[in-house]
């Protein structure tokens, strides 16, 4: 059974004793899987509860005023982390307060009180608490007070390059999808609920599924030929883009994912999707009329056919 819990103060979450592991884990990617993997197998080696601890807003996030690119939302994060074998997540809010707690504190109030650990393991060069004055020589002095020992792994660094979430968002911003898929172990997606729009997609002929980011700033933008998951368990090849829509006069500002889906006339309205990035065709650009988006658009389309191996409509059937 899986746990999920926001705050600093409550109950203990493993009552039998935890194996603990501490993180942002943006992405939950292969450097943060190798950490995960090492809390299941000791959980299970003695018989206590895998745990984790993160926090939204990433401190990163909140420390630059939300203007940090995101590989993964919140609820992405849960269900990857709890994908990944664990069963107690401690999801703190990262706020001033937080950021304040002294080490000690953070040691006695979360990994003892809330967490109940017995194990901590940590990555090369962890830093906690504020001001970042936590480390490993802190939490070896105060193990044996609150009953848990601490373990720094090896970096997880199957190239020679230690893998980062900094990194994996600079290949993302470049379009290099493979090399981050590589990173990730999967192919990098944008999920969520679709929504309704103007309608203009639909006029002109391109009918989009709609996700709007909120405040999550994504790590790239333009237009791409994608693939869509969680239509049916059908994936549904297409193309989208993701901006602020330059030529849409009047419209909200705000970033707005729209995929197109080749083929397709089903009604997606309040689905959750993911639209997952295969290859980047350009930039955004702001058009002088419509009439000429829409032949831009006729090109990105059938570029992504192309690229996703999908023949045309009016092709297959000549």
């Amino acid at each position: 059974m899986h746990t999920l819990s926001r705050d600093v103060a409550g109950p203990v979450l493993a009552p039998r004793g935890s194996v603990v592991c501490i993180g942002a884990f943006d992405g939950v990617h292969r450097g943060h899987r190798y950490v995960l993997d090492h809390v299941r197998r000791r959980a299970a080696e003695l018989e206590l509860d895998p745990a984790a601890i993160s926090f939204e807003p990433i401190p990163r996030e909140f420390f630059a005023r939300g203007r940090l690119a995101r590989l993964s939302s919140a609820r992405d994060k849960i269900e990857q982390l709890f994908g990944a074998g664990v069963h107690r997540l401690l999801l703190l809010r990262f706020n001033a307060a937080l950021a304040a707690m002294p080490a000690e504190a953070f040691v006695e109030q979360v990994l003892a009180a809330r967490l109940n650990a017995r194990e901590v393991l940590v990555g090369q060069g962890f830093r906690f608490g504020h001001d970042r004055a936590g480390d490993m020589a802190l939490l070896h002095r105060l193990g044996p007070q609150y009953g848990f020992r601490a373990v720094e792994l090896a970096p997880y660094a199957p190239a020679g390059e230690r893998l980062s979430s900094s990194a994996i968002r600079s290949l993302i911003a470049a379009g290099d999808f493979e090399a981050a898929a590589l990173a990730l172990g999967r192919r990098f997606a944008i999920g969520g609920k679709v929504v309704h729009g103007q309608q203009l997609g639909r006029q002109l002929g391109y009918p989009t599924a709609n996700i709007r980011l909120g405040r999550r700033l994504a790590p790239l933008q333009g237009i791409f030929a994608v693939r869509v998951h969680g239509i049916g368990g059908v994936v549904r090849p297409g193309v989208a883009s993701l901006g602020v829509r330059p030529t849409v006069t009047g419209v909200d500002p705000q970033p707005l994912l729209e995929a197109h889906l080749f083929d397709f006339d089903g009604d997606l309205y309040g689905r959750r999707i993911s639209v997952e990035f295969v290859e980047k065709l350009r930039d955004e650009e702001k058009f002088p009329d419509l009439a000429s988006m829409v032949r831009q658009i006729d090109h990105d389309a059938a570029a992504a056919r192309r690229i996703l191996g999908v023949a045309a409509v009016a092709a297959a059937g000549a």
